[in-house]
């Protein structure tokens, strides 16, 4: 998100500093699995954030053809679509309960039956009884999109410091100043707290402005195919994982959901589950070499949607919170906070998404209580 905003305002002629914690792109962007999902992975209660979601999927085939002739660089955008599938009669049940809400909500989704989802994925498990196929929903290279998105930013003009936390945003007035880093203060007209599952861990905010996000962990698992002759071309979601091919061959086998703070290390247990649930629904591949085992945070707000735009604090901008979305958010994201920013309006589709709807929410509390 801080790369995407820096590209999109230093692109405009805007005077940008960058600071990022570690390494650009090795936090959520790299742990992701790059699935555009704004069909497939809507869930009953999340209907508001639909809107949001197909806004910026829409965005993205030009997105990735301006940021790789701006950067130079392939972020492998594929369009093959998404399946997802049944193999059992609970399953099936299951996915057509989905599509209900889903086709409920005019989302592009439709049933195959066993016969199609096999004729274009061979290599399922012969339990297979039929999938949801959703033709709109794709994927992009999210470790490639962050170095592209590293390259643009710079020639932009947005200066980077890398392996530099910020310790505080600096706070007089009512109004963000700039921020605190290693013991230096840097003077900013605009703050935008971008710092995903950390965002809570900078200091200088007031309590009430400190955005409710948390760690949500997903472990993830990567085997080599053959990329001549791959056992999966389409993303592939199966009961108890998701299965993400690349152009390399890497097989991309996602993720668990766990709320574990901050420990990002691989259990036995996570890698069991992944890999059992990937066998039971593609057997060929027990023969794979696993090339990578990974953990990553995924920036969680408190009800699991974005918090994007102003808050209480003058000169504050929130870019956070995304949780799954992150890498489906990015396009939207970067122009609804660059907007924002140089014009002192926030798009329609994102204002349901500010910070205040938290504090309306306080208030409310706080006003039966009394």
């Amino acid at each position: 998100m801080g790369l995407s905003i820096a590209w999109r305002l230093a692109a405009r002629g805007i005077d940008v500093t960058l600071f990022e914690a570690g390494r650009c792109g090795t936090g959520a962007s790299h742990a992701a699995a790059g699935m555009l999902a704004a069909c497939a992975e809507v869930e009953p209660g999340e209907e508001p954030l639909v809107p949001l979601n197909r806004a910026s999927q829409a965005l993205w085939p030009d997105f990735a053809r301006e940021l790789e002739a701006a950067s130079g660089l392939a972020v492998d955008l594929r369009t093959e679509g998404t399946l997802v599938c049944a193999f059992s009669a609970d399953d099936q049940a299951r996915l057509k309960h989905h599509l209900a809400l889903q086709q409920r909500l005019g989302l592009p989704v439709s049933w195959l039956e066993a016969a199609e989802v096999r004729r274009r994925e061979p290599f399922l498990s012969p339990g297979l009884v039929g999938g949801l196929w959703s033709p709109e929903d794709h994927q992009v290279d999210n470790r490639k999109l962050a170095a592209a998105l590293y390259v643009a930013a710079g020639r932009a003009g947005a200066t980077i410091h890398e392996d530099s936390p910020v310790e505080s945003i600096v706070v007089e007035g009512g109004r963000a100043r700039g921020v605190v880093v290693r013991g230096q203060r840097t003077d900013a007209d605009v703050v935008v707290l971008a710092a995903g599952a950390w965002s809570r861990r900078i200091g200088g905010l007031p309590r009430a402005a400190l955005p409710p996000v948390r760690p949500v962990k997903g472990q993830l698992v990567a085997v080599q195919m053959d990329p001549a002759a791959p056992l999966l071309s389409h993303v592939t979601w199966v009961p108890g994982a998701y299965l993400v091919p690349r152009r390399d061959g890497r097989l991309i086998i996602g993720a668990t959901v766990e709320e574990k703070g901050f420990d990002t290390r691989m259990t036995a247990g996570g890698v069991l589950a992944l890999l059992d649930a990937a066998w039971r629904a593609l057997p060929a591949i027990e023969e794979l070499p696993i090339v990578e085992t990974w953990a990553g945070l995924r920036p969680g707000s408190r009800d699991d949607a974005p918090i994007l735009g102003p808050g209480e604090i003058d000169g504050l901008v929130y870019a956070t919170g995304h949780h799954r979305n992150g890498i489906l958010l990015t396009p939207i994201t970067s122009a609804v906070i660059a907007d924002q920013i140089l014009t002192g309006q926030l798009a329609e589709v994102a204002r349901p998404f500010t910070f205040t709807r938290f504090a309306s929410s306080a208030d409310a509390t706080r006003e039966v209580a009394s």
